[in-house]
């Protein structure tokens, strides 16, 4: 039996169609996102961006979660990665690249980074048992405590008890074994850095009476770190505003982004913030006035879409 040729119809149909699949493959542009340890607030967070980002966009920003060992290794592979390469770190650290210093002098060039918008900021919890009799600082002296190893957390905690006067018996082993030795009564506490509600605070609070300590206003200015207040009732128990510090954290890519893709991203994140605060509360405390805060410049494309929102922009990020 010979088959019927297809109609003249039926074939300029089939090329349309067969163009709009090819078109939308063609408009459809791959973002690497990378961000932190699986196991951390801030994989989550990205996560979370790159689902909103796609939404925003009907996918026309692919955007995929890569792990990191840390901000240190996201910069650092800014100066080899190509194409629409985005990566979160403390603008600090992008300060230390583009002078080329401290774990910076690598001989790469990192003149080519530039910022897109802020995260939740790292927020140091000072977590302690209801029980431990501990009400400040300094009543940790003697008492077992966990800081973990080789984090921001973990130094920052160790650099606060030197200018706090606090003398713990810091525990040699891993952030992650802190929620079951203070669950088990072995530690009076732990300390850990991580946008609020920090998952392992919230897990320690989970069937066990806990405390934030927190600081007076000159202990914060003894730290020179940005002031910074957990609300009362972030955590289960905790019923009273918490003063402590934080450290900037902020989206960055490079110039090998185009400037369509910077601008579609960035808006993509602003408007798609207030529905991810709905279901992740750490998304409510990123604000515009925090863009002051990023390491410059932006992006012409962030820029572009900042100009057009009416949101002030220092000299310095543009």
């Amino acid at each position: 039996m010979i088959g019927r040729k297809p109609s003249l119809f039926a074939t300029i149909a089939a090329a349309a169609a067969l163009a709009v699949t090819a078109g939308a493959a063609q408009a459809e542009t791959r973002i690497t996102y990378k961000s932190a340890k699986s196991t951390s607030s801030y994989y989550q967070m990205a996560v979370q961006v790159a689902e909103a980002v796609q939404k925003a966009t009907d996918r026309a920003l692919s955007v995929t979660v890569e792990e990191s060992q840390g901000s240190v290794q996201n910069v650092k592979e800014a100066a080899v990665r190509e194409g629409a390469y985005v990566f979160t770190t403390p603008p600090v650290l992008i300060k230390l690249a583009k002078g080329n210093t401290k774990m910076f002098e690598d001989g790469q060039d990192y003149g080519d980074i530039r910022a897109l918008f802020p995260i939740p900021s790292l927020t140091m919890h000072y977590v302690v048992r209801a029980d431990a009799d501990v009400e400040s600082f300094q009543d940790l002296t003697g008492k077992d405590f966990i800081i973990g190893k080789g984090s921001f957390g973990a130094r920052e905690a160790a650099k606060n008890f030197e200018q706090f006067g606090a003398e713990p018996d810091l525990v040699d082993v891993e952030l992650n074994a802190a929620v079951p030795a203070l669950k088990n009564g072995q530690v009076a506490g732990f300390a850990t850095a991580g946008s609020y509600p920090a998952p392992n605070v919230v897990e320690a609070a989970a069937g066990t009476d806990i405390k934030l300590l927190s600081m007076s206003e000159e202990q914060v200015e003894t730290t020179g770190r940005t002031r910074l207040v957990i609300p009362a009732g972030t955590y289960p128990g905790v019923e009273r505003d918490t003063v402590t510090t934080s450290l900037p954290v902020g989206a960055y890519t490079t110039t090998a982004m185009d400037e369509e893709t910077a601008y579609q991203l960035t808006k993509a994140y602003w408007e798609s913030k207030p529905k991810m605060a709905e279901t992740a509360r750490w998304w409510a405390g990123v604000s515009p006035e925090m863009l002051a805060m990023m390491a410059g410049p932006l992006h012409p494309g962030a820029l572009r879409y900042y100009e057009e929102a009416g949101t002030p922009v220092a000299d310095g990020l543009k």
